[in-house]
């Protein structure tokens, strides 16, 4: 059974900390060495036993978190499906990146080419700082860690203070699992305590740093990733308010819809998503502005805990107190909240109001013509996701669309960006500061990568190469060899 005892969690104390590191660090070489299929068992059985213990953890995670039993059911369905992805990943070997090119005495730059042989290798124990709003997705056995067990490295997860009590209790099953899958101790850990996360950060034997959370935060564990010694990748989700542009013509056509759609998306999950749309253009005296000012709030249910409830409250009376915002629609407790201002209003003090307010609240930005809708999209940059309502057939939507390309990690046609799929080709990541590394993605296969280093093996003979590189290629890995794709 699940330890279910109420009650805070002490710190970790500094001495306990180092000892997770030194134990994170021994642990490295044969849980990376344990191979492709000793890791994808690890995560499989992972994935079972949560499953087998969802009724007692989704009860502990709605005592702590306000969360609904159904959006918790799917997200932590969404948790093991992912860990049962990277299984594949890992077993699949195309992650590996390997590349061969054999030694040609006649290579045209002018001078013969070596042996080459190409591969990725794990980057070493990595921490990884678990969200508030996902408790099982972004947390203790979550998309970071995941990623990072795939890929050969041990894993040290911060808690988040928002569900201390599901973290241990996740934490004892990840570490139950990985150790009875011959995984070497200290393979995983888990400490608590915000100087506890900082002493992790900041230990020589740490590679590597996962972040979700608030820009203010991300940055400031960023600054220290890069301020030690020798500076680690810092792979932080800071912060988006997920640009919305409809043109004049979906706007015409579509009202009803896109307003209908608008306000489901911010009443789910109270808006505490970092996909949730923060800023939504639309045209002046359009029958969708007219619609969303008409429109009936809707309820959006509890907040995560009372700290994120007062930020949310502190960055809507921050944008109202603007004396260019007012209220379209909405404003009780409890229901979504539409805000509006102009888009020249929003291109003169961009900073302000160009916000997150992390709950069920959007501002709603009115344009009066083309240029100055582009010019707004120019002026969003920074986001992990834009989407476009409009038509294909209409100019304005394809000049968006490139705009919208430059200033987020992912674009979206005529949909909504919440409810972000696990997939292979899934990018969750943008330019800062939605993010503090715009070529990597916190979800989907491709995650895997933030924790791995490419190494290459030059004129080694081939007894002493990895299994990976050898001409006989003893695992079946994907490769190219001279630059075509071989198995």
């Amino acid at each position: 059974m699940i330890d279910t005892t109420a009650g805070s969690i002490a710190d970790t104390t500094a001495a306990e900390v180092d000892a997770t590191v030194a134990a994170a660090a021994g642990a490295a070489p044969a849980w990376a060495a344990l191979g492709a299929a000793g890791r994808a068992r690890a995560l499989t059985d992972l994935a079972d036993r949560l499953d087998a213990r969802a009724a007692e953890l989704i009860a502990m995670a709605r005592n702590e978190t306000r969360l609904t039993e159904a959006r918790l059911t799917g997200e932590l369905r969404r948790t093991t499906f992912q860990l049962r992805l990277f299984a594949e990943t890992v077993r699949d070997g195309g992650y590996l990146d390997v590349r061969i090119d054999t030694a040609d005495a006649e290579w045209p730059m002018g001078a013969p080419r070596p042996d080459l042989r190409r591969m990725n290798i794990p980057l070493g124990p990595v921490v990884n700082f678990a969200a508030s709003n996902f408790p099982f997705a972004f947390s203790v056995a979550g998309g970071d860690t995941a990623a990072a067990l795939a890929a050969g490295c041990p894993v040290i997860v911060k808690a988040n203070p928002g569900h201390p009590l599901l973290s241990r209790a996740v934490g004892a099953i990840v570490a139950e699992a990985l150790t009875e899958n011959q995984a070497p101790s200290g393979t995983f850990g888990l400490v608590f305590g915000v100087g506890a996360g900082v002493r992790v950060l900041t230990h020589p034997a740490i590679t590597a740093a996962a972040f979700t959370g608030s820009t203010r935060g991300g940055r400031a564990l960023f600054d220290i990733a890069a301020a030690r010694p020798v500076p680690i990748p810092f792979y932080g989700e800071l912060g988006s308010v997920n640009p919305v542009f409809v043109t004049s013509a979906a706007a015409r056509s579509r009202a009803a819809e896109i307003a209908a759609g608008l306000l489901g998306t911010l009443s789910a999950s109270a808006g505490q998503l970092c996909t949730k749309p923060g800023i939504i253009a639309v045209p002046d005296g359009s029958p969708l502005l007219a619609e969303l000012a008409r429109s009936a709030p809707e309820p959006t249910g509890d907040m995560l805990n009372a700290a994120i409830e007062a930020g949310f409250v502190g960055a809507v009376e921050q944008l109202r107190a603007h004396p260019r915002v007012r209220i379209l629609s909405g404003g009780a407790a409890g229901r979504t909240l539409l805000l509006t201002t102009t888009a020249q209003d929003v291109l003169a003090d961009p900073e302000t109001l160009t916000h997150e307010m992390f709950g069920p609240a959007a501002l709603v930005v009115t344009y009066r013509e083309t240029a100055e809708l582009l010019e707004l999209a120019r002026a969003v940059s920074g986001q992990l996701t834009v989407s476009v309502f409009g038509d294909p057939t209409d100019g304005t939507a394809h000049a968006l669309l490139t705009e919208a390309a430059g200033a987020a990690g992912r674009v979206l046609w005529n949909s909504w960006p919440t409810g972000l799929s696990v997939t292979y080709a899934q990018q969750h990541g943008g330019p800062y500061p939605a993010t503090t590394a715009p070529a990597s993605t916190s979800v989907g296969t491709a995650s895997i990568a933030r924790f791995l280093r490419p190494v290459v093996f030059q004129s080694v003979p081939p007894e002493l190469l990895p299994p990976e590189l050898r001409d006989d290629n003893p695992l079946g890995v994907p490769r190219s060899v001279n630059g075509a794709r071989a198995q």
